[in-house]
């Protein structure tokens, strides 16, 4: 595999285009995960998706980085699945944490990777459904919807 700027541009658009499949599950899972924590959590639209793909994107460290992943899994294919599933969520996970910023936040969509995997069902190879996966989980995580990320922290110091 070989990234350069216009393969970096081609998964920018393939990411972007997955807005139809990664949204409803990105509701889905916010959904669950609300019920589950007793929490209201606010629904993600197409084009919320879209415009936070571009931030991701637009950010040219994380981007490349990004579109491994992503490649990566796309292309991955392990025969009875099984064996090779330590590859594909491995690599899931670290694209949802990727996607997602720095910590608190990487941990946060590591561990809504394996949450939104047990749901995602795609066709196309070992890898497809933890490419999805991943998306759902890095993508819930960036985008606004939390109530705990909509204001300051409580646990700031040195802020008046």
């Amino acid at each position: 595999m070989r990234l350069t700027p216009e393969t970096v541009a081609a998964e920018h658009e393939w990411v972007r285009d997955r807005a139809p499949t990664v949204v409803p599950v990105v509701n889905e899972t916010r959904a669950r995960l609300g019920d589950h924590f007793g929490v209201e959590v606010d629904d993600v639209t197409r084009g919320a998706y879209r415009e936070e793909v571009d931030t991701v994107f637009a950010d040219g460290d994380r981007a490349v980085n990004v579109a491994g992943y992503v490649s990566l899994l796309r292309d991955l294919d392990v025969e009875g699945d099984y064996p090779g599933f330590v590859v594909d969520e491995t690599l899931g996970r670290a694209l949802a944490e990727t996607i997602a910023g720095g910590d608190p936040f990487a941990t946060l969509a590591g561990a809504t990777f394996h949450f939104a995997d047990v749901t995602v069902h795609t066709e196309g190879g070992a890898g497809a459904d933890d490419l999805d996966a991943a998306l759902v989980a890095g993508f819930q995580t960036r985008l606004p919807g939390w109530e705990w990320t909509e204001g300051e922290s409580p646990f700031a110091v040195g802020r008046e």
